[in-house]
């Protein structure tokens, strides 16, 4: 390689959560003396002032570029994409989310990219979706897949779940895990100042989801499960940290359960390690993931995990040894977990000590070390 390597980015929004934040650690901090990043987003959300803060990043903002299905707008982002890589000229072009997968590796096709890579963080297509819905998402994967040449999962189970679907090459596929700040969430503290804030008395047990409350979290089961708990561990509180659309019925579905006054919906709150210090337990409801980075983030507190067993869930939650695993949408099965840890000092304990072991591969350094070790592996076998 002789000059910087031009490595464009591309991800549909910018709100919190673990894509998002990766990405911008990854161009943050790849390698400056081999590469050059370079980073294309739709605007309108929460994290774009860390973005637009990244004083030698290529910044460009593609206004149309948006989550929803919206031909008009989706031709528009294509041709912005386009447009923003024939002149910035990179080498690689490295997308992120299904949106931005499809629209950024065609812009990358039509524009003669050497090199395209495509990180899978989970599936367009979920089970949540409609048939019709998920078969275009599936199809459009599929040819996708054909203008890629390599793929990064975040869960070994995405690689073979592709893999049978024919939306990655498991040849040309790494896992290279969702990175976080292990030191960070291993020397959590702040704890005992946020029960103050919230109003949780200090030796009340607390629970908490950190994550948005959108359909794929099923907010609404943490807050059935919290109804279902607090029946037998009556001074138990229940935290989400985060917020969403699902958030009015969230607060209203507890209202009508009895535990308005228990289940606590405060929005978003940036210090994740400082919940997490606060917490018990930390439960994640999802019906569907990539690898989610909230349950590494509570495994490296050392917080035992109560989770739904869906996707990459398993490959950190060891169910009986650093917490318990539950079937997806079985809010008996998650609440008789919560409450057995809760009751059971002794269990809890044992799994909190043991959560914290094996979380190397997710150190956020070692995760761009990784990154670059790839681009350097595609760009020396095209040379």
């Amino acid at each position: 390689m002789s000059g910087r390597v031009r490595v464009l980015h591309v991800i549909t929004r910018l709100e919190l959560g673990g894509a998002q934040g990766n990405t911008l650690h990854t161009v943050a901090t790849l390698d400056r003396e081999t590469f050059e990043p370079g980073l294309a987003w739709g605007p309108g959300d929460r994290l774009d002032a860390r973005a637009r803060a990244l004083g030698d990043v290529a910044l460009f903002e593609i206004p149309s570029l948006r989550r929803e299905p919206r031909p008009p707008a989706d031709f528009a982002a294509l041709t912005a994409l386009r447009r923003t890589i024939r002149a910035w000229r990179p080498a690689i072009v490295h997308t992120h989310s299904s949106k931005a997968g499809i629209l950024g590796r065609a812009a990358a096709r039509l524009e003669g990219v050497p090199a395209v890579v495509h990180t899978v963080h989970g599936f367009g297509f979920t089970p949540l979706q409609p048939a019709p819905v998920r078969a275009v998402f599936l199809a459009l994967e599929r040819v996708a897949s054909r203008w890629t040449d390599a793929f990064v999962v975040v869960a070994a189970a995405h690689r073979e779940l592709g893999a049978s679907l024919g939306v990655l090459d498991p040849a040309r596929t790494r896992v290279i895990r969702s990175g976080i700040d292990l030191a960070a969430f291993r020397n959590a503290s702040g704890g005992l100042g946020l029960r103050e804030r919230l109003g949780v008395p200090a030796a009340a047990p607390l629970v908490v989801q950190v994550g948005n409350l959108k359909p794929q979290k099923a907010p609404l089961d943490f807050v059935r499960v919290a109804a279902s708990v607090a029946r037998t561990v009556p001074d138990a509180r229940f935290l989400v940290a985060g917020d969403g659309p699902l958030r009015g019925r969230a607060e209203r579905l507890a209202a009508r359960l009895g535990v308005a006054d228990r289940v606590l919906l405060p929005g978003w709150i940036e210090d994740v390690p400082a919940v997490l210090d606060a917490a018990d337990v930390a439960v994640l409801t999802s019906r569907h993931e990539g690898l989610p980075r909230a349950v590494v983030e509570a495994l490296a507190a050392g917080v035992p995990v109560v989770a739904t067993a869906v996707d990459g869930t398993p490959e950190v939650v060891r169910h009986g040894i650093n917490g318990l695993l539950a079937v997806p949408g079985d809010v008996e099965g998650l609440a008789r977990a919560v409450a057995r840890l809760l009751g059971d000092p002794e269990l809890r304990h044992r799994m909190a000590a043991a959560a914290p072991e094996g979380l190397e591969a997710f150190d956020i350094d070692r995760m761009v070390r990784e990154q670059e070790a790839l681009y350097r592996w595609i760009l020396e076998s095209s040379s």
